[in-house]
């Protein structure tokens, strides 16, 4: 593999001596003549005593020559032109060991094979000449160090990359020259410097002379040495980095995808695995006891020799498990094919015990044995924010609101109206009787003459539909503003259809700016056209209308007991619409008493009449038993009508709340198989058009695929953040988790606390649970323990078993507040009792240790099958040695330390991707979003409590 090699050795300035030595090698180095040596076959022989000799001595008092590649070189081949190689470039890297200043610089310009710029082949930044022996002098003249860097290649990396060159290297040493002054912690304006290119057969180097115009700055470390080789290794390289982890050839790509699945498999082994060992218990116990008798920090750093040795012990003997030592030594051997670009010896397997990038393990090792010194009872759960602000389940989130369903198109002959069938329970249609009804009021009084209602349905108001919502079958494209001119024409007429139309894009900012009260306006508009119209004729349709209006707040003050009138006057003339929309004011008790039997009845009526709608709606309420019997065959054949009706719709109208119907129907699997690329693409045509509803959906449905581009989880942000503005409570929880985990967008915890708020006040249940944790965590917010189980209280009132989970314990620790055992149970089996797993799991271990709680191993028993039933290890750990008299904490230490573990090499997984500026996933996504600002995801935190 290719790499650089770069020594950097130095001359202290002050004395004659290295003033002379300078001076001549300023000189030697700048004008050497080029020589192209003859080959006459000599030099394939083995190399003479002499050479053998020479190169012994050389490597006894500079052993570091080992590390060129001309000593590769010649270990591979040992024959005379290779033992003169190395010589030469030992003698020639350690020459400020053996001469002076300007000895050196005269060598570096003057030696054979040096590449002239002009009489002599030293080079610096910038166009203008140098002086041999002024330069000679300066060097010499200086009282303060002076480094000699020496950067050499293999001969075909040089050609390969272009570095075979003066002018090459002089463009990349006067580019890198404000890095060169930063790692020789230098100012950058006091920088001098110098080279010249060697031009060697083999391995053609540059020398070079650095040194501050201020004799007293300037001094190179280690970690200098490293940067500067890292940087100039990551230039001379970029061709050659980027394809370093993709190989050049398939079956190598095939083999690091199989490296890659490995480590991923060994971790996922770690992470869901158990590790029992009888060495690994007895040196936790021993080391647990010890730590009873020790006072102080009871950390890695603090701990007496002895008790440092133990714990490194206990790391080593967990590398000793296949699958922790599996996934080291490739860890190692990716992280070494690095490194080899970087350093001349790739260092060697280090135990795990004293490798730098797993530190942590021996702290977590120290923490597993006070749990036992001190008779802790620990909560084995995931340290995820996903666990600890749980997302809602399929049946919390809302199904489809189809209150706001698109408005009929042209139907004016009431007659044709099909007759109801009999309902599911085999009851006649039951219509709400009662009064008649005169919602115009004094309304008559002010009306005038209007234009026929059957003329709206015009050409013009069709085309201008086609536009709003495009039509791949006439091959018209969606069209805003397009639309907006044929409505605004049409509006013109008097046509309070396009005017309620224009309200709605002017209220979601379709072909203008969004703007409420212009909407308010065409609105208001559209109510006035739909009641002359009414006035002129009663019909059904614009009763309906105006109901509608009412109903919603549009262009009026929103009147539940108005639209209930004004949609009972159409309900009774059997219009499917309205029977409809009067069924929703029933059932959710809006102006009318709730009446869930009546709203079934017009549900039923209405989906007899072929209305997909209310056949969504029976279907919900067949499958709940909300006024009628429960039945699952009829609720699935009414959701299936209602897919079918909803896909015959949108192919005619293309509207978008059809649309996020059959998107959310395709996505949930409700009606139809599921199929989620098609619900997909249904949810992208109704969000593409303002809907909330849809742009909430498809927003979960972007954030929930892998490797989602930043374009994409942009706009699916902007998505959650309309649907929150328009007091979607699931939106605004889901925002706050995205904002408090911060792996998708900028970690904002103050953002994050605003939308869970947002969605408390509007009683969403994670929300008040997620509030609750949070603010007992005290970790991103100031801790308000008050707070904290006011939220937790309220979810938990309301069923959530996370909430109930937390209070337990809280309860169970008197950490926070006073303990108390009953309350911790009683919450507990709340939480278990609704199937969580960790509630189940802590009180298998208090009924199995008897802390607490009366010891009950057939209790245990029960709560651990539960718990192992759903997948908890740490439950069907307890279940496989509910016989073994050891304390529970010594059984569990060798899994959770492998679990931990898991962790850490999750976290120092190498990349595979080129060395160099690495941007991570979040980083990425926060410059194209945001531009500014860091955070990283919560670190893993266990709690613990002390019994």
């Amino acid at each position: 593999m290719a790499r650089i090699i770069l020594k950097c050795p130095y001359l202290k300035g002050g004395s004659k001596k290295t003033a002379s030595h300078l001076g001549h090698l300023v000189k030697y180095i700048a004008t050497r003549e080029g020589v192209e040596k003859i080959k006459s076959g000599h030099e394939h022989w083995h190399s003479t005593k002499k050479q053998q000799k020479l190169i012994s001595q050389i490597l006894q008092e500079f052993p570091e020559s080992k590390e060129q590649f001309e000593y590769e070189d010649y270990l591979v081949q040992p024959n005379r032109e290779n033992a003169s190689e190395f010589i030469t470039i030992a003698l020639e890297q350690n020459l400020d060991k053996i001469g002076g200043r300007e000895k050196y610089l005269d060598y570096i310009a003057n030696r054979p094979r040096v590449e002239k710029l002009d009489t002599h082949g030293l080079f610096t930044g910038g166009d203008a000449p140098l002086i041999l022996a002024q330069v000679a002098e300066e060097v010499s003249a200086h009282t303060g160090n002076v480094w000699t860097p020496i950067v050499s290649l293999r001969r075909e990396d040089a050609a390969q990359m272009g570095f075979d060159s003066a002018q090459s290297w002089k463009a990349l040493l006067s580019s890198k020259a404000p890095e060169l002054a930063e790692n020789l912690k230098i100012h950058p304006d006091h920088l001098k410097w110098y080279a010249a290119f060697h031009n060697e057969s083999h391995h053609p180097h540059i020398h070079m002379i650095c040194y501050s115009t201020d004799p007293g700055e300037g001094y190179l470390t280690k970690q200098g040495i490293q940067k500067m080789k890292s940087s100039l290794a990551q230039e001379i390289f970029r061709q050659e980095l980027i394809p370093l982890y993709e190989e050049k050839t398939r079956q190598r790509e095939e083999l690091k995808e199989q490296a890659v699945e490995t480590m991923r498999e060994l971790i996922r082994q770690m992470k869901n695995g158990i590790l029992q060992s009888d060495r690994l218990e007895q040196l936790i116990s021993y080391l647990a006891d010890q730590l009873r008798d020790v006072s102080g920090k009871k950390q890695y750093g603090y701990l007496r020799p002895e008790l440092k040795n133990v714990v490194d012990e206990i790391v080593d003997e967990l590398a000793r498990d296949s699958r922790v030592s599996e996934a080291y030594r490739f860890w190692w051997e990716t992280r070494g094919r690095i490194e080899a670009v970087y350093t001349e010896t790739p260092t060697d397997l280090f135990p795990l015990s004293r490798c730098a990038d797993f530190k942590p393990i021996r702290n977590m090792v120290i923490q597993e044995a006070m749990h036992i010194s001190d008779g802790t009872l620990t909560f084995e759960e995931p340290v995820s924010v996903d666990t600890i602000l749980p997302a809602p389940t399929s049946a919390d989130e809302p199904e489809p609101d189809l209150s706001d369903d698109p408005e009929p198109e042209n139907e004016l002959d009431s007659e044709s109206e099909p007759k109801p069938e009999l309902d599911d329970d085999g009851q006649g249609d039951v219509l709400p009787e009662g009064e008649v009804l005169d919602p115009m009021g004094d309304f008559r009084k002010q009306a005038s003459r209007h234009e026929p209602s059957d003329s709206w349905w015009t050409d013009e108001y069709l085309l201008a539909k086609q536009y709003l919502f495009g039509d791949e079958e006439d091959e018209i494209p969606r069209d805003f503003k397009e639309a907006r001119v044929l409505f605004l024409s049409e509006a013109e007429r008097d046509n309070p259809l396009a005017m309620y139309d224009l309200g709605r894009m002017c209220a979601d900012g379709l072909g203008c700016e969004a703007n409420a009260e212009e909407s308010w306006k065409w609105y208001e508009r559209a109510l006035d056209g739909f009641y002359m119209a009414e006035l002129e004729k009663p019909w059904k349709y614009t009763e309906y209308r105006i109901g509608k209006m009412y109903a919603a707040g549009l262009g009026t003050e929103q009147d539940y007991e108005k639209a209930a009138d004004w949609l009972t006057l159409s309900a009774n003339k059997k219009y499917k619409y309205a029977q409809y929309s009067l069924a929703g004011l029933y059932y959710h008790g809006k102006g009318e008493e709730q009446d869930h039997e009546n709203a079934f009845s017009l549900y039923l009526s209405a989906a007899n009449q072929r209305f997909p709608y209310a056949s969504f709606e029976l279907g919900k309420m067949l499958r709940d038993g909300i006024g009628c019997r429960t039945n699952s065959a009829r609720s699935e054949q009414r959701f299936q009508e209602a897919f079918d009706g909803f896909t015959s719709l949108e192919s005619q109208s293309h509207d978008d709340m059809l649309q996020y119907r059959l998107g959310w129907m395709l996505l949930n699997g409700v009606g139809t198989e599921k199929n989620i690329p098609q619900a997909n693409e249904y949810l992208e045509k109704s969000a593409g058009v303002g809907n909330l509803f849809a742009g909430y959906q498809l927003a979960r449905l972007i954030l929930s695929e892998d490797g989602a581009s930043p374009d994409d989880v942009k706009k699916a942000l902007n998505y959650l953040r309309q649907a929150a503005e328009a007091e979607n409570p699931y939106a605004a929880y889901f925002l706050g988790k995205l904002y408090l985990r911060g792996d998708d967008i900028l970690r904002d915890v103050e953002e994050a606390l605003c939308w869970f708020r947002f969605a408390a006040e509007k009683g969403n249940q994670y929300a008040e649970c997620a509030l609750g944790i949070l603010y007992l965590k005290g970790e991103d917010v100031p801790k308000d323990v008050a707070a904290a189980l006011e939220y937790l209280k309220r979810a938990a009132g309301k069923g959530n078993q996370f909430a109930q989970y937390h209070l337990g314990k809280i309860y169970l620790t008197g950490e926070d507040i006073p303990k108390d055992m009953e309350e911790a149970r009683r919450y507990l089996i709340a939480a278990a009792q609704q199937g969580n797993q960790y509630a189940q799991y802590l009180l298998g271990k208090l009924y199995l240790t008897g802390k607490d709680v009366p010891k009950d191993k057939e209790a245990a028993f029960r709560w651990f099958t539960l718990s192992a039933t759903q997948g908890n290890l740490y439950a069907q750990f307890f279940l496989d040695h509910m016989d073994d008299f050891k304390e529970p904490s010594v059984l569990l230490a060798g899994t959770r330390l492998l679990h931990h573990l898991s962790r850490i090499f999750s976290d120092n997984a190498p990349l595979l991707k080129p060395p160099g500026l690495k941007i991570d996933r979040k980083r990425r996504l926060k410059l194209n979003e945001k531009k500014c600002g860091t955070g990283h995801a919560r670190g893993d935190h266990e709690s613990a409590m002390s019994l």
